[in-house]
């Protein structure tokens, strides 16, 4: 989209060289008939508009007969005229009596002052077959009417009828409506919106001066008739103007006429016209579809006429139009942009840099949490491997991956770290190569990367050696057979590879004491692998008598060299070699590994296993939540229950013996010991996020998700201050404008008010059955706007402080589920996206009255700016987007910037206001899964993203130009770790 004509060749264009030529033509031809469509919807509402018009007129129009000649009065009243259009009956000839006596005297009068010396003309009475039909009213011929009311029914009109600033153009013959018609044109009524078609009602003013002007020129027919030619056909309508009787009257007499000849079937003369006013009709339109490709432009052929000044006028120099999934929309253009083709858009001036991270990836990743000598917990969640000083309470962060980080293996020399990635998808679709990362924890630095182009899916497993002072590095991929493999790291050059097994594998490390034994296990095996020469040989471990676990989920070495595993069972079996059993399998049969001893440890699956210093081990266990420590022959010692609301134990990493960090699978690390208990030091939440709230004047913010919870953190100190839990998934939230109350919109249609102070519920309604996606205060906070999946915005007023809410109104008039609402400063007026990409505008203090003239708005000012689709975020937007590839996006409170979170993991920073396309921006790699939402603190100092699948809150410190050493991952698919701040130009 480039510039404001937006042709269908533009829209293609960039397609054709990239699909082939016959998908190109198809889509043009698709967009060309829906223009037509929407064409005839317009030409259809401004015929429906003409039939309003005549209809307001009938009455008074009889009148004017009526005024001309009394007699005709009788004719008027049976003559079978509903609203304006006709209706089966039928006439006596006798009815016409009176009519046809009353006739003569006016002919014998005006008969000598005809054209060419007419002769009188006789009384007649028409026929059986010149009566009405069943189909049509009876039309007297022009040889039975007076002259005059001859005259005064061809000088009718409807122009007096309107404003003096339009005018009434009859281009086309309209059929009758019937009943359809009115559904119709209700339907109608939004489409209405992007034309440039006046729709000012009949003004009661003008009515009354045409009743007062008919008056007086009854009064003066009386005395002496009007001078009219005489003819036998009917003359041809005149200007205004030149009509002799002059003035509103003969505007409306001339309507009658036209509207008489639209019923009637008898008049040759009627039809031909009729012919060529459908023809040029037709030529008329063809013409608009070929020469107009914007919508405002084939309004304007349709009606010529402008409206008052506050009225569309659909011009190129008024407003823009984009285009997304092939629906035009248009976007006008505010008053103090004077020239739109000049506007140049810059890089914001503010930067953005990663702060602080939320959450922790424990609910399905497995030895993700260590502790390093520099007091440092490494851990990680989302595209981000977190180094938390546990004792300092800060963080840095690794950045280089480009997907989410699956797993992490620390050296032995407990600086250098590797971890391994997903694979994943770039913006367009295509795979991401799963990779490892090999770094300095201290530096940051990337060292090495491991296997690009190698492993299939994401890495699943690495671990490093220790016998040789972490030479090698063992991988595992998610491939199907889940390739082992064996690297020199630091030479990068695999030694080995060899097909694991088509079942899961969870784990796999190297013997402490060996490097060339290795042991992998998963689902419902344990495998011992032995490298000797480049190739690897694995021998399974045998279960003899014992039961074969589901799943064996973890193990480690014990000092004495034995492997203890723990399974799904809640056992932990410890293996050991026997000989080679030669009575059974006979000569040549090879040593073996067996269970050597069973200890019943946790109900339930035992998680994870730690061996501290002085040989005692740990384990953790899944159902029972329970830690227990065990003597090196594993006799219980210890044991402590975690408390249930951060779920089962996942892991453990040893600090000093006794201090212990625990993560969980309900993404939170606890840190604590057996005699004091623990408690988080990170928390998270556990689903999909969708509902984000920042405070009007404090640094906290709110989320909620599919989880349930609804979380209260604290930006300043990184901590979560409390949560709750709800009896459904919150997916809004908006804090009201005193910071007493937030309100919370849930999946069922209910939304709830809590209390932040006492954290209770002050206020529970429901609005509707479906899911709630919009929370929003007004300005002052005396309104809340509901926005649902029902296709209503529902208005509340709010008393009390924000603890009582009453129904105000209902804005009806979205045909999709709403997306993003916001309010003007005034707090008056609303602005509403939907589903199908509809903004439309709603006056809120005249009861949520739907505003059609959109054109009205472009001026207006918004106390926040979240809609998706507006003028002023337009080049958020890049070429070829679907409608769905933008979440949410948020002004800053400067107006100096605007956040977009996408569908590709990305966060962008533009300069606001961007309404051109191909807005440059900074784009921010962190997440792992669709950015749901993004908003400013209420200061502006940071912004706060969101992830949706990866749980992940990040937050990102605002920095001015040229402050500071900035570190943003400016992404590209094929630029793996970057830290330059090179912009992205959004093409």
């Amino acid at each position: 989209m480039d510039g404001s004509t937006n042709s269908l060749d533009d829209v293609s264009a960039e397609s054709s060289t990239e699909f082939p030529d016959r998908l190109s033509l198809m889509e043009v031809r698709l967009q060309a008939q829906e223009d037509e469509i929407t064409l005839l919807k317009s030409s259809l509402a401004d015929a429906l508009r003409k039939l309003r018009l005549h209809d307001q007129q009938i009455p008074l129009l009889k009148q004017q007969l009526i005024a001309v000649n009394p007699a005709a009065a009788r004719v008027l009243n049976q003559s079978c005229y509903v609203d304006g259009f006709s209706k089966p009956c039928r006439l006596s000839t006798s009815s016409l009596d009176g009519f046809h006596h009353t006739s003569n005297s006016h002919i014998s009068n005006t008969a000598e002052n005809g054209e060419g010396g007419a002769k009188t003309i006789s009384s007649h009475k028409p026929s059986s077959s010149d009566r009405c039909t069943q189909t049509e009213p009876w039309i007297p011929d022009h040889e039975t009417l007076p002259l005059a009311l001859t005259r005064a029914i061809q000088s009718l009109s409807l122009e007096d009828a309107l404003p003096e600033s339009i005018q009434f153009i009859d281009e086309t013959p309209i059929k009758l409506r019937g009943e359809e018609g009115d559904a119709f044109e209700e339907e109608m009524g939004k489409d209405q919106t992007w034309s440039s078609i006046v729709e000012e009602s009949i003004q009661p003013t003008t009515i009354r001066t045409l009743q007062q002007q008919q008056s007086k020129s009854s009064e003066d027919s009386q005395g002496s008739c009007p001078q009219t030619p005489t003819s036998s056909s009917p003359a041809p309508p005149k200007e205004p103007a030149s009509s002799p009787h002059g003035g509103p009257l003969s505007s409306i007499r001339e309507g009658e006429k036209m509207l008489v000849r639209r019923n009637s079937e008898k008049s040759r003369d009627s039809q031909d016209k009729t012919k060529q006013r459908l023809s040029k009709k037709a030529a008329s339109s063809t013409n608009l579809l070929t020469r107009s490709p914007s919508l405002e432009s084939r309004a304007k052929d349709l009606i010529s006429s402008t409206g008052s000044q506050g009225s569309r006028r659909g011009t190129q120099s008024q407003s823009i139009k984009m285009f997304i999934r092939g629906r035009p929309i248009t976007m006008y253009i505010p008053s103090n942009i004077l020239n739109y083709e000049e506007l140049r858009m810059d890089l914001p001036s503010q930067k953005l840099e990663l702060d602080w991270v939320y959450g922790y990836r424990g609910r399905d990743c497995r030895a993700n949490l260590y502790l390093l000598p520099s007091g440092e917990a490494v851990y990680f969640i989302a595209c981000v491997v977190v180094l938390y000083h546990i004792s300092n309470q800060t963080q840095r962060h690794y950045q280089k991956h480009t997907d989410c980080v699956r797993c992490l293996a620390i050296h032995p020399d407990k600086v250098r770290v590797a971890s391994g990635q997903t694979a994943g998808v770039d913006k367009d679709g295509k795979p991401l190569q799963p990779i490892v990362h090999i770094w300095d924890s201290k530096t940051l630095v990337t060292l090495q990367q491991i296997g690009l182009g190698t492993f299939e899916r994401g890495v699943g497993a690495v671990a490093f050696s220790s016998s040789d002072a972490g030479t090698f590095l063992c991988v595992i991929d998610d491939s199907n057979e889940h390739m082992l493999s064996v690297w020199d790291w630091n030479k990068n050059i695999k030694h080995t590879e060899v097909k694991n097994t088509n079942e899961a594998v969870l784990a796999v490390d190297f013997s402490p004491t060996d490097t060339n034994n290795i042991i992998s296990c998963g689902k419902s095996h344990v495998y011992f692998w032995t490298m000797s020469a480049g190739t690897l040989t694995k021998k399974q471990g045998i279960f003899g008598k014992y039961k074969k676990p589901k799943f064996v989920l973890c193990f480690v070495f014990s000092l004495t060299g034995d492997v203890l595993t723990g399974d799904s069972e809640g056992n932990i079996l410890t293996w050991g070699k026997s000989a080679a059993d030669i009575k059974t399998l006979g000569k040549g049969a090879k040593e073996t590994f067996q269970i050597m001893k069973q200890t019943r440890a946790h109900e339930g699956s035992v998680f994870t296993m730690c061996v501290l210093q002085g040989g005692a081990i740990l384990s953790g266990g899944g159902k029972d939540r329970k830690i227990i420590r065990w003597s090196a022959d594993l006799a219980p010692e210890r044991e402590c229950e975690i408390p249930e609301k951060f779920g089962a134990v996942r892991t453990i990493a040893d600090v000093d013996g006794e201090e212990l960090l625990v993560g969980t699978t309900r993404n939170a690390i606890l840190r604590g010991t057996f005699s004091d208990g623990f408690v988080a030091i990170v928390q998270g939440h556990v689903d999909e996020m969708w509902g984000l709230a920042t405070h009007h004047t404090q640094n906290i913010f709110l989320t909620c998700g599919n989880d349930r919870q609804v979380c209260v953190w604290n930006a300043e100190d990184h901590k979560l201050d409390w949560c709750t839990t709800l009896e459904e998934s919150g997916l809004c939230a908006d804090f009201s404008p005193n910071g007493a109350v937030v309100s919370v919109g849930l999946s069922t249609g209910r939304w709830v008010v809590l209390d932040l102070q006492t954290k209770e519920v002050v206020s529970d309604l429901t609005d509707g059955n479906e899911q709630l996606s919009v929370m929003r205060y007004s300005p002052d906070g005396s309104f809340l706007a509901v926005g649902s999946h029902d296709n209503f915005i529902y208005i509340y007023n709010v008393t009390e402080g924000g603890r009582r809410y009453t129904r105000f109104g209902k804005c009806t008039g979205h045909s999709s589920f709403i997306t993003h609402l916001d309010w003007s400063k005034d707090g008056k007026y609303v602005m509403s996206n939907s589903g199908d990409y509809e903004i439309l505008y709603w006056d809120v203090a005249s009861g949520c009255k739907l505003l059609r003239n959109r054109f009205e708005s472009k001026d207006r000012k918004w106390a926040s700016y979240t809609c998706v689709l507006g003028f002023h975020v337009m080049g958020v937007w890049l070429e070829g987007s679907d409608g769905t590839d933008i979440n949410a996006l948020c002004r800053s409170h400067s107006e100096s910037m605007v956040a977009v979170a996408d569908d590709f993991c990305k966060v962008h920073l533009f300069q606001y206001p961007c309404p051109k396309p191909k807005a440059p921006s900074y784009k921010y790699e962190g997440h792992g899964s669709h950015v749901t939402n993004v908003r400013f603190t209420h200061n502006d100092s940071h912004l706060l993203s969101m992830g949706g699948k990866d749980t992940c809150i990040l937050q990102w410190r605002v920095k001015g130009a040229g402050t500071g050493d900035h570190k943003e991952h400016l992404a590209s698919s094929s630029s793996v770790c970057s830290s330059s701040s090179s912009p992205e130009n959004g093409t």
